[in-house]
């Protein structure tokens, strides 16, 4: 890994297994970009290995690779000195699953975005999630709060993708996510937080 400066702009950007949402966040890494951001990718194990109807995880770190000249990273050992080096000044996790808000919940730091997370928690950097889970009003909402009211935790803006067919189903409104990372970096959660 390459040493980053402060100067630079530098961003972790973590994806989770919500694969129904990768078409929608990755036109948001093009944004960060646009907007003098330097995008280190990161995967979770889902979705570092599987493939699905959404696409092949091959295809997708091919994909981040060509986006961000950053092979994604994928092990603890990678993600580990995020924080201590400095290597990046905030974490987005987007998608954010419900799996993975509940370990960060929990403090149990087992996978490359968690880990990650507490990396760059060790030194006050901001952790911005974006939920995308099918059970965020159900589920996953014990762990949504306990992130919510956490310091150094801020959100994109979400709410209920499907309020009929899928009632307990949160997903956030990625187009916001460049506005909830600058404002985080701020100290201050995007709003409105509810949509």
């Amino acid at each position: 890994m390459t040493q980053h400066n402060d100067a630079q702009r530098t961003v972790a950007f973590a994806l989770c297994g919500s694969f129904c949402s990768f078409s929608a966040v990755l036109p948001q890494v093009r944004v960060l970009q646009a907007r003098g951001w330097d995008i280190l990718p990161i995967l979770s194990a889902s979705a570092a290995t599987q493939d699905t109807r959404f696409g092949t995880a091959e295809s997708l770190q091919k994909t981040l690779y060509q986006m961000t000249g950053h092979l994604p990273l994928t092990t603890l050992q990678a993600v580990e000195p995020l924080g201590p080096e400095k290597l990046a000044q905030a974490l987005v996790i987007a998608p954010a699953t419900g799996t993975t808000m509940a370990l960060l919940a929990a403090g149990i730091s087992s996978t490359t975005v968690a880990l990650a997370a507490k990396s760059l928690l060790r030194n006050g950097r901001p952790i911005v999630v974006a939920p995308s889970t099918n059970d965020g009003l159900a589920g996953s909402a014990q762990a949504l709060a306990a992130l919510l009211q956490r310091k150094h935790y801020y959100f994109v803006p979400f709410g209920q993708d499907d309020s009929y067919k899928k009632p307990t189903s949160l997903k956030s409104d990625f187009t916001l996510l460049p506005d909830a990372l600058e404002s985080a970096l701020r100290g201050a959660q995007l709003q409105p937080l509810l949509l």
